[in-house]
């Protein structure tokens, strides 16, 4: 049985912008899609809020907006709203449990690419059992898509070659649930899906007192037959996805920042596991998060 596809929603231009991301994967996957809105009394209510009007009834207001303006740009969808008091990360969290795919807006790093990683979203990212796609304001369909000619319409978009999924793997702490949703999310838009993998040389290969020598062959090849043999059974399972291999020694936030340049999604993995600081997203999708311009998709796995 399909699940839908959860977005959350507030007065937000990047909510607005994540919740038509969510509509449309929900159009590509078949499915349904949930907007939630979490509201809770102030004393004081936000200057945003009329004078005249009660914070429930602006909150119903709020989420009718965002519905509206879904259902006007994607007629073909079933759209349902749900307002929720209390705080916006229990809610969210427990819209995700029975949801596909949980899609927040998030803050650009102001002209530039990247996310501002606020409260709401950290703690969410962070706990979330399931996949959460974190999407920036000014994102539209037409990113998704490789530059359209001159004189293409825009209801012409979805003919145009879409953007490579960009996922980042680590052979020795990665689930199937990375490559399962990477090679999934390729196939759904007919889109190229492109492997990135770092490694570091390990220290007996590293000359004491001088610097790390450049990776032999061997050391090259044997980390190519370890991503070959990760990526097969999913080759075979999506035979209709091209997919690119990158394999080299270098530091996996990095690599992956470069690459996501011209991609429209990003795949990276958060381990599911708590320190005594609490639940964290881990350096490499931290660094993501803060640099990548494009959705990232945050995949849990154990």
């Amino acid at each position: 049985m399909l699940r839908d596809v959860v977005a959350g929603v507030d007065e937000s231009t990047e909510s607005l912008a994540a919740a038509h991301w969510a509509a449309r994967e929900a159009l590509r996957r078949g499915t349904s899609l949930n907007l939630v809105h979490a509201w809770t009394w102030h004393p004081r209510p936000a200057p945003s809020v009329p004078a005249d009007t009660t914070q429930r009834d602006w909150a119903e207001q709020t989420l009718k907006r965002a519905a509206d303006s879904v259902r006007a740009a994607h007629p073909g969808i079933r759209v349902t709203e749900q307002l929720v008091p209390g705080p916006a990360v229990a809610a969210l969290l427990a819209a995700s449990e029975e949801a596909e795919l949980l899609v927040l807006g998030s803050r650009g790093l102001g002209g530039v690419a990247g996310f501002v990683f606020g409260s709401v979203s950290q703690r969410v990212v962070a706990r979330s059992t399931g996949p959460v796609v974190l999407v920036r304001a000014g994102e539209t369909a037409a990113d998704e898509h490789l530059p359209a000619v001159d004189g293409v319409s825009p209801d012409e978009i979805p003919r145009i070659p879409h953007r490579d999924v960009v996922v980042g793997l680590d052979t020795g702490d990665t689930g199937d649930e990375l490559l399962a949703f990477a090679f999934a999310s390729a196939h759904r838009c007919h889109a190229a899906l492109h492997v990135m993998y770092a490694f570091s040389t390990p220290p007996d290969h590293v000359a004491d007192g001088g610097p790390a020598p450049t990776p032999g062959p061997q050391l090259v090849a044997a980390n190519e037959q370890t991503v070959a043999a990760a990526l097969r059974p999913w080759r075979e399972k999506f035979p209709d996805v091209p997919v690119t291999e990158t394999v080299g020694e270098g530091r996996a936030a990095g690599e992956l920042v470069h690459a996501s340049t011209g991609a429209s999604l990003v795949v990276v993995g958060r381990r599911q596991r708590a320190s005594r600081a609490g639940a964290h997203i881990g350096p490499v999708t931290h660094a993501v998060l803060h640099h990548v311009g494009c959705p990232v998709a945050v995949i849990p796995h154990a």
